[in-house]
């Protein structure tokens, strides 16, 4: 025979709440107490973890075709962007949204971005080539603050080259803080490349906790 016991609070011999629902919150133990799991044993979630830390996210974006600019400068990358979809590739937890070059965190959170630019020089055969892949963040959907510097330096047209920018964002609304990628090339004709099958100029996102 089964038997179902409907309380709001369970407490020890000593009158401390053991377990203690309140709405729709449920209260396990209290300040000071060790809630402990035994060897063995496993917590099954099939909802939101929050609290607990650690990487709840990782997701990765690549340019699907070539960026060339008509002049030197700088350029935001405002289109050309897909997921990874190849054969393997893992994505953890919902992953980034992105709408014009512009992303979204799915959670708040202390996030890892991190792009990898790949790049063909152009100009004069004998001159010295800069380009740079900057990484802009924004905490107030508006104005953006250009967070990385980190130049590939190339002798010569058509020489190819890799650069890699990392910056560790403090995402406390979502709404507010989204990021975006801005392109730089010290002569016109350089180019950043992209692809639709293997990961050429990408960007990794991987939140590394609560913030």
């Amino acid at each position: 025979m089964t038997s179902i016991l409907k309380v709001d609070t369970i407490q020890d011999t000593d009158g401390n709440n053991i377990i203690n629902e309140s709405g729709n919150t449920i209260t396990i133990g209290a300040s000071g107490d060790t809630i402990s799991i035994p060897s063995g044993a496993t917590i099954a979630n099939s909802g939101t973890a929050t609290g607990f830390g650690g990487i709840t996210m990782a997701d990765q974006w690549r340019l699907t075709a070539d960026n060339s600019m008509s002049s030197s400068g700088n350029q935001d990358i405002t289109s050309n962007w897909e997921r990874n979809d190849n054969s393997g590739f893992g994505q953890l937890g919902s992953g980034m949204t992105e709408s014009s070059g512009i992303f979204t965190f799915p959670s708040t959170g202390i996030y890892l971005i991190k792009i990898v630019f790949d790049v063909i020089a152009g100009g004069s055969s004998g001159a010295d080539i800069a380009a740079d892949v900057k990484i802009n963040t924004t905490v107030n959907n508006s104005d953006y603050t250009q967070q990385t510097a980190t130049y590939a330096s190339m002798h010569g047209n058509g020489v190819y080259s890799v650069g890699m920018a990392e910056f560790i964002f403090d995402v406390t609304d979502t709404s507010t803080h989204k990021c975006k990628f801005r392109y730089y090339r010290s002569t016109s004709g350089s180019i950043l490349r992209g692809s639709t099958s293997q990961n050429e100029t990408h960007a990794t996102f991987i939140r590394l906790g609560d913030t």
